[in-house]
């Protein structure tokens, strides 16, 4: 897997997943395998685009569930060929959702994969249906646990706080655990 910075990678064509990916939990797992096997079917490259910090840690302060160097390990781990880290930072979060349209062009993506709440660009203007307008843009259903119950980052962090170790862990779908 090759990792690049936002605007560095120019493809002809690819499959995307655009995600903050905090955790990288069973349900962003999902996603990114669904991207590298779309990928492998049309075959084109797979390209996982996630930030760092992850916004809701840089906007909110919240507990990051995994580091960079952790996050990358866990995405290479799903045979991803290219990741895309941007820097998210007050410039980042202040560009306008066209401008992440023209770099989503740049990496030829012929589908792009991301979930439910997916939102972009400054003050979250941009949203799937906008973004649908100039790419193909397919919603991944939301990934629930056996109790039905949504896997999402902001569920791990409130386990987390009632060290719940059993359940972080089912959510994660690993045993490994650098909290950070």
């Amino acid at each position: 897997m090759k990792v690049f910075r936002e605007n560095e990678l120019i493809l002809k064509s690819s499959v995307v997943s655009i995600g903050a990916f905090d955790g990288l939990h069973r349900g962003h797992q999902t996603l990114i395998k669904r991207v590298v096997k779309r990928a492998r079917e049309l075959d084109v490259p797979s390209v996982v685009y996630t930030f760092d910090p992850p916004p809701r840690v840089y906007f909110q302060s919240e507990r990051m569930l995994t580091s960079i160097e952790e996050k990358m390990a866990l995405i290479k781990e799903l045979n991803v060929d290219f990741t895309i880290v941007a820097h998210f930072n007050r410039h980042y979060a202040s560009r306008p959702p066209l401008e992440f349209i023209k770099e989503l062009r740049l990496l030829g993506a012929r589908d792009i994969w991301v979930g439910p709440d997916f939102r972009f660009g400054k003050d979250k203007e941009g949203s799937v249906e906008w973004l649908s307008e100039y790419l193909k843009v397919n919603i991944h259903p939301v990934v629930t646990c056996e109790q039905g119950k949504r896997i999402s980052s902001t569920r791990i962090r409130k386990l987390l706080q009632k060290n719940d170790w059993i359940k972080v862990r089912d959510l994660l779908g690993r045993q490994s655990l650098e909290i950070h």
